[in-house]
């Protein structure tokens, strides 16, 4: 009886640990994001139709990530929550690989150290320089509670990380003589769950609430629009800049218009947010 719930846990481990190797849900998570949520935005925004293939062609390929990058800077909560999944899947994937040190040497704790607070505070101080000294000191706290939860189970020998070569059974990062306090245990327990809760439902429905806010992804300018010979004043979406002037999405004409003399609004709304429409 005993070996056989022994070949159960050996199973549960492996497949945690093929689940941090590939970066676990959060990497399938931030994939299909990265996909659908900058159409999905483009699309509420623009209106939908022949007016999101225009848009995208008038920015051409290079800037399309410009649509997330300005979801992403322009929203505090989606940008820190997004920092925090990152830092978390990323380092899973390389804990997972065995770059946790075990031991309790100098050597040893300096990488503990290392790996676990130096990109929290990377991601903290992003946060903090776009959106404000709270909002980076939040960041880098969630980013750092996640690694620590990580680093806890794998020096406990609660997961064990992959090695192309030799004995899977005892990983370099699991530490017999580590015995963390309860109450850390439970938070390392517990952080499994929240970093799920952050990548499966907290950050999937931010970004789409971005998505459909009905402001511009980037700035509106407002330009002087030459059609034919009638020159006129209209606000435009930037796409992309040509020489002196700007291309952008014409919200008066529908239609993707090149613009010179710009000036910046101070508004990005373009129409309600869908759940006033």
């Amino acid at each position: 009886m005993t070996g056989a719930a022994d070949t159960a846990s050996d199973r549960d481990l492996e497949e945690e640990r093929r689940t941090d190797r590939k970066g676990g849900p959060g990497h399938t998570v931030l994939l299909a994001l990265a996909l659908a949520v900058p159409v999905a935005k483009v699309a509420y925004t623009v209106g939908g139709g022949n007016a999101v293939r225009d848009v995208f062609m008038g920015m051409e390929p290079a800037n399309w990530p410009d649509v997330l990058l300005g979801m992403v800077i322009t929203d505090p909560l989606l940008g820190s929550v997004l920092a925090v999944v990152i830092s978390r899947v990323v380092f899973a994937v390389f804990a997972g690989r065995g770059v946790v040190p075990s031991g309790r040497g100098r050597a040893a704790r300096l990488r503990r150290t290392g790996i676990t607070v130096l990109n929290p505070l990377a991601v903290g101080v992003i946060d903090a320089c776009l959106f404000g000294p709270w909002w980076g000191l939040g960041t880098a706290l969630a980013a750092y509670a996640l690694r620590k939860g990580v680093v806890v189970e794998y020096r406990t020998g609660r997961r064990r990380p992959h090695h192309a070569h030799g004995d899977r059974s005892h990983g370099a990062s699991h530490d017999p003589a580590y015995r963390p306090p309860a109450w850390l245990r439970r938070a390392a327990a517990a952080e499994q769950v929240v970093a799920l809760l952050l990548t499966a439902v907290a950050l999937p429905v931010l970004t789409f609430v971005s998505a459909l806010d009905g402001q511009a992804w980037t700035s509106i300018v407002a330009c002087r629009v030459t059609d034919g010979t009638r020159v006129s004043e209209a606000r435009l979406i930037e796409l992309s800049r040509k020489g002196d002037g700007v291309v952008g999405w014409n919200l008066d004409a529908e239609e993707v218009s090149n613009g010179v003399a710009c000036t910046s609004t101070e508004s990005r709304y373009v129409r309600e947010p869908w759940w006033r429409s």
